[in-house]
């Protein structure tokens, strides 16, 4: 699917409507007419680093997934959209699950892990377990009652369909989210979420410091994919 396809296709997905999910790929090994696990990263993509991709690996030998969702939301409960265009962000990402038949590509509505959810859930065989990764200052806002009219009720909703594994962002050691899983409000619904560890020099890295790299002409081979470094030099 081509940028400007990908355009039309986000044109479709209301934040003030009712939470959807559009496929710009679809995994050709992934779930499909029997439930399994679905492990779903959504984030920025601003673009896909080599931090994601540690991420997914390391999630992935916890939840042993039938198919891995990378989502973008159109709507993000914190940021504006800069730097990439969301419809490259989207290339980008169709181009590094290109060589990944259990990889699916999808843009969302809504921001809210509990609207995307919502959304995500439908295109699935019912009983799909769907396993969210997210790093410690994700799970935060998770918990965080401004983003909700009734904390309490949106989190029963969203963790009896779901669960999260949770990773340490630097400088914060694993130890963090362990600390932050025992905190009154959170330890109702730790034991659905398990903390895994990056190696610090991986938690360090950052969209950000690579679209600055970019910028300054320097090289970033060490901070993206090499199935998008082409993508990245034009």
């Amino acid at each position: 699917m081509d940028e400007q396809a990908i355009e039309e296709l986000l044109v479709g997905l209301d934040p003030a409507g009712e939470p959807r999910m559009a496929f710009v790929r679809r995994a050709s090994a992934g779930i499909a007419g029997r439930p399994g696990t679905l492990l779903c990263l959504s984030a920025s993509f601003n673009p896909i680093t080599v931090a994601h991709v540690r991420l997914i690996e390391e999630a992935g030998r916890v939840a042993q997934p039938n198919e891995v969702l990378l989502v973008l939301a159109c709507a993000n409960v914190d940021k504006t959209v800069e730097g990439f265009p969301l419809p490259r962000r989207l290339s980008i990402l169709s181009r590094f699950a290109e060589t990944r038949p259990a990889y699916s590509i999808a843009a969302v509505s809504h921001g809210r892990f509990v609207d995307k959810a919502r959304a995500i859930l439908p295109h699935y065989p019912r009983g799909t377990r769907l396993v969210f990764i997210v790093g410690l200052d994700t799970l935060v806002r998770l918990f965080d009652p401004k983003y909700y009219d009734d904390r309490d009720t949106a989190l029963a909703t969203l963790f009896a369909t779901c669960e999260f594994i949770a990773a340490n962002r630097a400088p914060e050691p694993v130890a963090a989210v362990a600390a932050f899983l025992r905190r009154p409000e959170v330890a109702p619904f730790a034991p659905a979420i398990r903390p895994i560890q990056l190696p610090t020099d991986i938690a360090a890295i950052s969209a950000t410091e690579l679209r600055m790299r970019l910028g300054r002409g320097e090289p970033v081979n060490q901070f993206a994919p090499p199935e998008i470094l082409p993508l990245l030099q034009k």
